[in-house]
């Protein structure tokens, strides 16, 4: 059961939630019975003047905001949310309630009035406008901020804008430091307010740099920030507080999902050496509990020195007095703490970028971004409103623009996804070298990568014979990150061809097609057909074609293969003309039950020999041998019909269920992870059934979002992105484990005439080694495999 998804969107009645209405937010202790006289129970108890209220304000109606846990549903969430940390303290959901007025109704009186209720903690108008547009070209000095730039340059904050969501609308974040300028010219329209702590003036001019970077608004005048169109900004000082306070004060106004950053450092062990924060205990708890409660925070990691006297903070050598390496993040660490935070350090404002001399480094950093240079607004101890600087910096500019990458992706996600991602789940993502943009390769030190949103966004990557076989349509026969499971080049059809070369090879018009067969028909014999290449300056004679066959699994090693067969290729050209094999039966004896199935694909001869299964079985072969050697190929893609299934109890109503296994390798345990890449249309939905056995591994290793548990069949459910990818942490693989899973998928029935394809991939050390594609298209008659 999946009890805590939300409603999909075609059953929603998109009318309601688009009107403008207000919030009331009760106090605490202020309860009302989940009855429909909602309204009369706050007049009969004596919470409000009801009566007196539809007087002024006739044709009220009352419902919670709240709906999906109720019960003990919210008695679950709550447990769950206290598992996590232990100093958890369960919020007063059913204090918050929507009023629904009639158009005619003054929604900026009617929230005075209800504030002056003694009962009433809060109240606001929610009213949804317009999709935005960012227009950075009216803003004068927008030219000169080139951190919003494609990369190298930076994180192309640009390329984000022409995507809902992208510029941060609907999200929200808060800035910890000392002081700000909230009502100069490029943020006031944002309303951002002080919860907590007193504003410091000699601090104005840092915290609107600050905010500058991350919502400068889109408007004539100065700069335009990285989601100009955030929802709400606000800000807590630590001036006349502490830093623990001021980030429980933060704590206290965000929710799931939110951003808090940080801009702060402390000195360390007594020292001139500053640094991040969390260095010092309290902080760290504090900071902890926020990433536990599902808050994104972005730690600035300190300027290196206030005097130059000393190095910079390297975090892998750094200890506490009592001798803790508490920041090197080495697995084989019993002192590093994980905070859930996203470090970040200062790098050279152009490509290819280096760390600043006193900017601090090592393993626990996630991130870098500009740390010079930065065009952003700026004010001073008297608040001018119209002040602007081109030289922010530091760790204290770079954090702003990682700030900014982690609202767009949230702002992205909840447009398209009606979900967000937690605080690992968007830590891996701006972090992942696949997806992001290196520093330069002359760095000798470690400073993570800054992202690159359009890279996010579009969820991404001779003289002798050099033969090879295509891993993706689009393969060169070089090394690559990209797909290694998806070969056009290994083709199933249940009857023989009576010419292969013409119907597959060089110019047979389907040279890049990938979808020329992948089921087998059970009850007779099958035929497989090859194509390979030859990017040598030689031609490649008796080159040798092999076929396996195994399970569906995201990781694909030789305990799992079974043979097919062989066969042999006379003569392959040079010059990339492709050549397609003779068949390779696959006897109806041999082929296995009804099911999908991966096939493995090896070719060479005796200048260019392919790997045999046994070299697969050391792990670092493994590796090479599916990103570097282009002798060998997997087919992982499954045809599926889009219907939903409906004759098993076990998947929800609507969904279709796509079974796999994700394999530990055949050596030693190792820490892996997978990542789901949907490629669906809108509406559509996606679920990862899991073990509890595999989701208590996830859970106690890394925070995830929503998800269902099933305690009698011991699953878990866990929602994932439809439409792009969503990476879920490493965990402990075992040796030869082979974990079974089920993607749950709903396509909306008004888009299941056309086709369509999600994957699941394995990682290791956010290289992938094995994928699993799956094509959702009409059913049709067949004998195949079902």
């Amino acid at each position: 059961m999946m009890e805590s998804q939300r409603e999909p969107k075609d059953e929603i009645n998109d009318a309601m939630f688009d009107r403008p209405r207000v919030v009331i937010r009760f106090r605490d202790g202020i309860q009302l019975a989940d009855r429909p006289d909602l309204e009369d129970q706050i007049e009969h108890t004596g919470i409000g003047p009801w009566k007196k209220l539809t007087e002024e304000f006739p044709g009220l109606k009352l419902s919670p905001v709240f709906t999906h846990f109720k019960g003990s549903d919210l008695q679950e969430l709550t447990r769950r949310a206290m598992e996590m940390d232990p100093t958890y303290k369960p919020t007063n959901f059913s204090a918050f309630y929507y009023i629904d007025a009639p158009p005619e109704t003054d929604l900026v009186a009617l929230v005075k009035t209800l504030l002056r209720w003694n009962s009433v903690r809060a109240a606001y108008i929610d009213q949804a406008g317009p999709d935005p547009v960012v227009n950075a070209a009216d803003d004068p000095r927008s030219v000169n901020q080139g951190y919003l730039d494609p990369s190298p340059d930076g994180i192309d904050a640009e390329y984000a804008w022409t995507f809902v969501g992208g510029d941060g609308a609907g999200q929200r974040f808060i800035d910890l430091e000392r002081g700000w300028t909230l009502n100069h010219e490029d943020i006031t329209a944002h309303g951002a307010s002080l919860l907590h702590g007193t504003l410091l003036d000699s601090s104005r001019a840092h915290g609107t740099s600050v905010l500058g970077e991350i919502c400068a608004v889109d408007n004539a005048v100065g700069c335009v920030g990285i989601v100009p169109n955030i929802a709400s900004v606000d800000v807590v000082s630590y001036n006349g507080s502490t830093r623990p306070d001021a980030i429980f004060a933060a704590i206290t106004n965000l929710t799931f999902g939110d951003v808090l950053l940080l801009e702060a450092q402390v000195y360390l062990n007594g020292t001139t050496l500053l640094g991040p924060i969390e260095a010092y205990d309290a902080e760290y708890e504090a900071i902890r509990l926020a990433t536990a409660l599902g808050i994104i925070v972005v730690e600035a990691g300190g300027n290196g020195t206030d005097n130059g006297s000393t190095p910079p903070l390297d975090m892998d050598t750094y200890t506490t007095l009592a001798g803790q390496a508490i920041l090197n993040r080495d697995a084989a660490n019993p002192d590093f703490r994980d905070s859930g935070a996203i470090i970040v350090t200062a790098a050279s404002s152009t490509a290819p970028h280096t760390r600043l001399a006193y900017a601090p480094h090592g393993r626990r950093i996630d991130c870098y971004a500009w740390g010079q240079n930065i065009n952003t607004l700026s004010s001073d101890a008297g608040g001018s409103t119209t002040a602007y600087t081109a030289g922010f910096g530091g760790t204290s500019g770079a954090s702003p623009i990682i700030t900014g990458a982690a609202l767009a992706v949230q702002g992205r996600a909840e447009a398209q996804l009606g979900f967000r991602f937690s605080p690992r789940q968007i830590r891996a993502i701006l972090s992942d070298p696949v997806m992001g943009t290196p520093s330069s390769a002359t760095e000798t030190t470690q400073i993570g990568v800054m992202p690159n949103l359009r890279n996010i966004f579009d969820t991404v990557f001779n003289t002798a014979p050099d033969i090879y076989i295509r891993d993706f349509v689009g393969d060169t026969g070089e090394p690559h990150t990209g797909a290694i499971s998806a070969s056009p080049d290994i083709i199933l059809r249940p009857t023989a061809v009576a010419n292969p070369q013409a119907g597959f090879g060089a110019g047979s018009g389907t040279e890049n097609s990938a979808t020329l067969g992948s089921t087998a028909e059970i009850g007779q014999d099958n035929y497989i057909y090859v194509r390979v290449l030859n990017q040598g300056g030689s031609p490649a004679a008796n080159v040798e074609v092999t076929v396996f066959w195994s399970p569906v699994a995201t990781l694909v090693t030789p305990d799992l293969w079974t043979l097919v067969g062989t066969t042999t290729l006379p003569n392959v050209p040079i010059g990339e003309q492709l050549t397609v094999s003779g068949a390779i039966v696959w006897h109806q004896a041999d082929i296995p039950g009804p099911g999908h199935y991966c096939f493995v694909g090896l070719v060479g001869n005796a200048a260019d020999p392919a790997p045999g299964p046994a070299d697969f079985l050391n792990w670092d072969n493994f590796r090479r041998f599916i990103r570097e050697n282009n002798n060998v190929t997997w087919r992982n893609f499954n045809v599926e019909n889009n219907d939903p299934d409906v004759e098993d109890p076990t998947v929800p109503k609507g969904f279709k269920a796509l079974k796999f296994l994700a394999p530990g390798t055949p050596d030693k345990a190792r820490y892996m992870s997978l990542e789901v890449i949907g490629k669906l249309p809108d509406g559509a939905k996606a679920v990862l059934e899991v073990p509890l056995i595999f989701y208590e591994l996830l859970h106690e290793c890394h925070q995830l979002g929503m998800a269902s548990i099933d305690r009698k069949r011991a699953v878990a459910l866990i929602p994932v992105n439809p439409h792009g990818r969503m990476h879920f942490g490493e965990i402990l693989f075992a040796i030869k484990s082979r974990t079974a899973l089920r993607l749950l998928v709903q396509i909306p029935e008004r888009h299941r005439k056309e086709t369509y394809q999600i994957a699941v991939r394995q990682m290791w050390k956010c290289e992938e080694v094995g994928r699993v594609t799956w094509q959702l298209q009409l059913k049709q008659a067949s004998k195949g495999m079902k």
